[in-house]
């Protein structure tokens, strides 16, 4: 089944074209990365499918809701996940569940703050105030937010922005266990590695049009094969730093 669909999506910003006619197809339960330098559209493209901007031609549905006609049916069935984390310092991680199950009118809105924070690893940090979180911490509290009320497909904006590479792979891990339980995910980035990782579809977004869509050995398969050499491979530094601080740390 087709989770979103955009056909022709044309957007422009005083008289500068960002998006130029983009099609995308993302199947239900799938992970999807949208790939992208900065300035690419792809900031836009995600508000225009999370009805946050209103595109000026072209087409899109979530969920077959039309996005243009049918905002509130989306919205009811969406969360998003911008590239700041949207969490209050205030409150607890347990109070910023809560709120935020309030706010969304569910029944038990406690009672889902504590299957949030089982899920997601932060039962030992419920309590304890967000100045007490590291980054990774607070990603995952953000993306523990964004599953308040069970939404159907969770756009991510560049969620891993500015997280070192223990909270990286923490919030990797989160992503595909989100993949898991059925939800859809369709995912900014402009990190290659990130992308390889999670990513079961790609489309790259360049000069405000799609120009490769496709899996990853899909993609792989437009360019020639690669010439086959004997040598030696020595670890990146981002796999030396796991090594030392122990993978453990980041589950």
């Amino acid at each position: 089944m087709t989770a979103i669909k955009a056909t022709g999506l044309y957007k422009s910003f005083k008289g500068k074209d960002v998006l130029k006619g983009i099609d995308i197809e993302v199947g239900q339960g799938e992970i999807f990365a949208l790939l992208g330098s900065n300035g690419a559209g792809k900031t836009t493209t995600i508000k225009i499918l999370a009805t946050l901007l209103r595109a000026d031609g072209g087409a899109a549905a979530v969920c077959g809701f039309d996005v243009a006609r049918q905002g509130r049916q989306v919205r009811e069935i969406i969360s998003l996940t911008g590239q700041s984390v949207a969490v209050d310092d205030v409150l607890t991680g347990r109070e910023n569940l809560t709120m935020i199950g309030k706010l969304r009118h569910i029944s038990g809105p406690k009672g889902e703050a504590c299957r949030q924070l089982e899920a997601f690893g932060l039962q030992d940090a419920a309590d304890k105030p967000l100045s007490q979180y590291s980054g990774g911490m607070r990603r995952k509290l953000d993306l523990a937010m964004s599953m308040i009320g069970n939404p159907r497909v969770v756009f991510l904006d560049e969620p891993t922005t500015g997280l070192d590479p223990q909270s990286r792979v923490a919030v990797w891990n989160t992503i595909r266990d989100m993949a898991k339980s059925g939800v859809t995910i369709f995912l900014t980035t402009q990190y290659l590695d990130e992308m390889e990782q999670l990513a079961g579809h790609i489309a790259i977004l360049h000069g405000g049009r799609i120009i490769a869509d496709g899996t990853l050995d899909e993609l792989k398969s437009l360019f020639p094969p690669a010439k086959v050499e004997y040598i030696e491979k020595q670890p990146s530094l981002e796999e030396i730093f796991l090594a030392i601080v122990g993978e453990e740390e980041v589950k």
